[in-house]
């Protein structure tokens, strides 16, 4: 598929995959005319970057774990990686547990009053 089809079933910009693209994350094959051409399997993948870009990982973060999300193989360095980045994660996902627990309390509050 063109890049503008990728963008489009994907969600981002095409700004965003020629970024990816520069990142060395999305890796298109090119025509003979040089336009790009992605596979269907980069739909998926490029959901899965946003997810990690949303979640705080870097674009270095997600290049280093980018083999092993392929292969299925880790290296000593990616799996601490990989941890690092799984207890960042958790502890940012206990602190939003805790706002919503707020944002409840806030609400049962204010509807109990008639607010």
């Amino acid at each position: 598929m063109r890049i503008g089809e990728l963008a489009r079933r994907s969600g981002v910009s095409v700004r965003a995959l020629r970024y990816y693209e520069e990142q060395r994350l999305l890796s298109p094959e090119r025509t003979a005319s040089g336009q790009r051409r992605y596979t269907e399997d980069s739909v998926e993948l490029v959901r899965l970057f946003q997810r990690f870009y949303a979640a705080g990982l870097s674009s270095r973060v997600i290049a280093t774990l980018l083999p092993c999300m392929n292969t299925g193989r880790t290296t000593m360095e990616q799996r601490r990686m990989l941890r690092t980045e799984r207890d960042r994660l958790a502890g940012r996902v206990d602190e939003m547990a805790k706002a919503l627990h707020e944002l409840d309390r806030l609400i049962t509050a204010a509807d109990q009053r008639g607010d």
